[in-house]
C-alpha cells in the first residue's frame, strides 16, 4: 500500500558499450545500491540497456551498418532472460523500476520504456512515439497504445523519452490520466551545456503544468567511451556534457542538486501531498480545463502491421 511519502531514485551511469549482459549488470548492481537507501521508485536512462545509440549522432549513415547490426544483436527482447532478471530484483526488492532498453522485435529496433511493478511484474511496455533527428535511422515508431498511466505501488506512474516531452499533446494525454509520478528519460552525454539546460526547463514545466512530481534519469560517458565511439576530437565535443538528471516537484522546484556531470543516484522523497497541493490550484485536466473549447483525441489501439479479415464459411448447402 503506497504511504504519503515516496523514495525516489534517479539514476546517472554509464553503460557497458560492450553489450546488454554488462549494462544489465549494472543496473542490477544500481536497483541494490538504490533500494540499500531505500528508494522505492527507481529511473534509468533512456534507452540505456544496451545502450544509447550515439553512433547515429556522430556517424554518417554510410558507415552505420556496422555499428547498427552489433546494436540490433545486443537490444532486448521482451519478455527475455534479461526482463525477467530486473523483475526478479523488483519482486525482491519491493521496488518499481522504469528502464529504457533498445527493443528488438524481429527486424526492428525500438525506443522502449518498461515499468515494472514491486512485485515484478511489467506493468507497461512503450515505445517512443516519434525517434528524434538522427535516431529515424536506428528505431521504428511506436503508437497510441504506449501513452499510458499505470497503478504501481507508488502510485499511478507515466514515462516519456526525451523530446517527446516537447510533443504537448502526448504529454497531454499522460496528464488526462492523472499521473503521479512522470518518469523522463534522456540520453545524456550529448550535444553540450544548452541540452542540459533544455532538459531542466522541460521537466520542471512538466511537473507545474501536471501537478505530479517528474523524476529523470540522463547516461553518462566516460571519457574514454567517447574515444571508442569515435575517434575526431571535434566530433568528441558532442559527446559531451548534456546531463540533467533531477528530481521535481509538483511547485516545480528541484527536491536534491541535479547531477550534471559523473556518475551517482540522486535520492529524493516526494510528499505525495503536493500533488492535491498543485490541483488544488491549476488542475490542467479538471477544473482548469476546457473540453468544451480544446480537447485531445487519443488513439489507443495498438497499430499492427498485419490486419486478418477472416473469411466467412459458405453456408452448406441442402442435399
Amino acid at each position: 500500500m503506497r504511504t504519503d511519502t515516496i523514495r525516489a531514485a534517479a539514476v546517472q551511469i554509464a553503460p557497458d558499450l560492450s553489450g546488454r549482459a554488462g549494462t544489465i549488470e549494472r543496473v542490477l548492481n544500481a536497483i541494490a545500491e538504490a533500494a540499500d537507501k531505500g528508494a522505492q521508485f527507481i529511473v534509468f536512462p533512456e534507452t540505456f540497456v544496451p545502450y544509447y545509440p550515439y553512433f547515429s549522432f556522430v556517424l554518417p549513415p554510410v558507415q552505420q551498418g556496422a555499428p547498427h547490426l552489433e546494436l540490433m544483436k545486443e537490444a532486448v527482447v521482451v519478455p527475455s532472460p534479461e526482463t525477467q532478471a530486473v523483475a526478479d530484483a523488483c519482486r525482491k526488492r519491493g521496488v518499481v523500476v522504469v528502464l529504457g532498453v533498445n527493443e528488438r522485435d524481429h527486424g526492428s529496433l525500438y525506443n522502449t520504456q518498461l515499468i515494472f511493478d514491486a512485485d515484478g511484474t511489467l506493468a507497461l511496455k512503450r515505445r517512443k512515439i516519434t525517434p528524434t533527428y538522427h535516431e529515424r535511422m536506428v528505431w521504428g515508431q511506436g503508437d497510441g497504445a504506449g501513452l499510458k498511466v499505470v497503478d504501481t505501488r507508488v502510485g499511478r506512474v507515466g514515462a516519456l523519452a526525451c523530446w517527446e516531452h516537447y510533443n504537448p499533446l502526448a504529454r497531454y494525454a499522460l496528464m488526462t490520466q492523472h499521473e503521479e509520478i512522470h518518469a523522463g528519460h534522456y540520453p545524456g552525454s550529448l550535444v553540450g551545456d544548452i541540452f542540459r539546460d533544455q532538459i531542466e526547463v522541460t521537466m520542471r514545466h512538466h511537473a507545474l503544468e501536471s501537478g505530479c512530481f517528474v523524476v529523470n534519469a540522463t547516461g553518462w560517458l566516460t571519457e574514454e567511451q567517447i574515444a571508442q565511439i569515435h575517434p575526431d576530437p571535434k566530433l568528441q565535443g558532442a559527446m559531451r556534457s548534456g546531463c540533467m538528471t533531477c528530481i521535481i516537484s509538483p511547485e516545480g522546484r528541484h527536491l536534491a542538486e541535479p547531477l550534471t556531470a559523473g556518475e551517482g543516484i540522486l535520492i529524493a522523497d516526494l510528499d505525495m501531498k503536493l500533488v492535491a497541493k498543485r490541483k488544488r490550484m491549476m488542475d490542467s485536466v479538471g477544473h482548469y480545463a476546457r473540453p468544451e473549447l480544446l480537447s485531445l483525441n487519443h488513439d489507443t489501439r495498438p497499430a499492427p502491421t498485419r490486419h486478418v479479415i477472416e473469411t466467412p464459411m459458405e453456408e452448406e448447402q441442402d442435399v
